[in-house]
């Protein structure tokens, strides 16, 4: 199944709450504005941006209990971090229950928390506007926008790169696969990927 923009906007008014909707409306937004300048599926980027925190609701408890049904822990710090396991949950939850069959959407949503290495376009550009949608407002997210703007890729791995300095100022763990995204992230920037080089 081919996920529309006018059905997943359903679903997410229906699950959300009114603070994560507006959040959510806002990566919608974002998403769609630069998928559109990087020469990106717009509509794809909208849906990944509406869809990716649908699970978000659902109790923590029961978060860890359908990511064990559905095993979708891979390492022990998913367990120990349940929060971060929303986009997984979702983006199975929309394969599995709703039959969507667009692996570029599914993978947007499954890693827009954490990343990955070898991250698509698509899948940066859900990580980078959950955190810096217009709603957002933090030291430095202007300026993360600006280099979302001018290089995907590079903004990307400058929203990592933040995310790495705030779990590290403030002692919260650090999920081996954010570390191993950004590593990726700056080996990609360091060799140069696909058509573009260094």
């Amino acid at each position: 199944m081919i996920l529309r923009v006018e059905e997943v906007s359903i679903l997410a008014a229906r699950v959300l709450s009114d603070e994560r909707l507006k959040h959510t409306l806002g990566v919608a937004d974002w998403a769609e504005d630069l998928a559109r300048h990087h020469g990106l599926d717009p509509v794809k980027a909208r849906c990944a941006g509406l869809a990716h925190d649908l699970a978000k609701g659902i109790s923590i408890k029961d978060q860890l209990s359908l990511a064990r049904q559905w095993n979708l822990l891979n390492y022990p710090e998913d367990e120990q971090n349940p929060h971060i396991l929303h986009g997984p949950l979702a983006a199975y939850w929309l394969e599995h229950y709703y039959r969507v069959d667009d692996t570029e959407i599914l993978a947007a949503i499954a890693n827009h928390t954490l990343g990955r290495p070898g991250m698509s376009p698509m899948e940066m550009l859900i990580y980078s506007a959950d955190l810096t949608e217009p709603n957002r407002d933090f030291p430095k997210v202007d300026k993360l926008r600006q280099s979302l703007y001018d290089d995907l890729e590079k903004g990307t791995l400058e929203c990592v790169k933040g995310t790495l300095i705030y779990l590290k100022e403030y002692n919260h763990p650090i999920h081996p696969l954010t570390q191993l995204t950004y590593e990726d992230l700056q080996r990609r920037q360091t060799i140069g990927t696909g058509s573009k080089k260094a």
